[in-house]
């Protein structure tokens, strides 16, 4: 016995042995020892199986298999990635359906037609606002001479296309350019 208790038999084998013994395979016998289920033992000729603690341990995860007390460290932290996975997976699932369902609605709109819309806008604003100072001077010609309603036309035209190239300069943002090899 060695000092935790377990016997020791001194008898070192094969993998080839044990898979024999234990009526599995080469393979069963090598993923066991991956999970950390049979331990080995490093020897000159290679890694070896001692015969009497790895009956033991075969022995008790049998046993643990049985009584569904098999969970290795390894298999719980599988199975608790596996959950964390689903539950991302139907959390982007439930995102999408919203998402569809607003498209659906009409919530979301094309960029293309937004970009278009707002161009439309800003074309006929631009078109009015310009035509202010002439409907104005028109109205104030009466109170003023010409010369002087023609000063307070520049002076409005001016003004409000100082206004509008602000308004532009602050409203551009850099977009990426589909076609710039078509210049």
């Amino acid at each position: 016995m060695n000092d935790k208790g377990e016997i020791t038999g001194g008898s070192m084998y094969r993998v080839e042995i044990i898979a024999k013994l234990f009526g599995v395979t080469v393979r069963r016998i090598q993923q066991l020892t991956q999970e950390g289920v049979l331990p080995t033992t490093e020897t000159p000729e290679g890694r070896r199986y001692d015969l009497v603690p790895t009956i033991q341990k075969y022995v008790q995860y049998l046993s643990d298999k049985a009584y569904g007390k098999n969970r290795s460290e390894k298999e719980l932290e599988l199975r608790e990635q596996k959950l964390q996975a689903d539950i991302a997976l139907k959390e982007s699932q439930g995102e999408l359906h919203q998402i569809k369902t607003k498209i659906a609605a009409g919530t979301y709109v094309d960029i293309d037609d937004v970009k278009r819309d707002y161009s439309n806008f800003f074309t006929v604003f631009k078109r009015f606002a310009l035509s202010l100072p002439g409907k104005i001077s028109n109205e104030v010609i009466g109170y003023v001479g010409p010369t002087e309603a023609r000063r307070i036309e520049k002076d409005l035209q001016g003004e409000i296309l100082r206004q509008l190239g602000a308004f532009v300069v602050a409203g551009v943002t850099e977009l990426p350019q589909k076609n710039a090899s078509k210049k």
